[in-house]
């Protein structure tokens, strides 16, 4: 399945080694399908994502199984506009000829 829209993300660890303490940063991208949204440890289905919103370095996915944050370093603009495009499309032909 075709990617919609991607945005990095940064997960930091911390590590104690010898007595002194070391920040590991890996790099991440969370993905966006027509279906789902995928982190490099978690997969959540589309209906289950309530919304996503940004706040100070911050991306948050709101789901039924609480609220994910990410930590991010760019403007999750375009990710959170092509989330809220896809589930404006799933409410209309869903609920749109009533």
């Amino acid at each position: 399945m075709k990617v919609i829209a991607s945005h990095p993300y940064i997960v930091i660890q911390r590590k104690i080694e010898w007595n002194e303490q070391k920040f590991i940063d890996t790099h991440h991208q969370l993905r966006l399908f027509e279906d789902r949204i995928l982190s490099s440890a978690n997969e959540f289905h589309l209906d289950h994502v309530y919304d996503v919103s940004y706040r100070t370095n911050f991306l948050y996915l709101h789901t039924n199984q609480g609220v994910f944050s990410y930590y991010i370093k760019e403007d999750p603009l375009e990710f959170i506009q092509a989330f809220k495009f896809l589930k404006q499309q799933k409410f209309e032909v869903n609920y749109g000829n009533r």
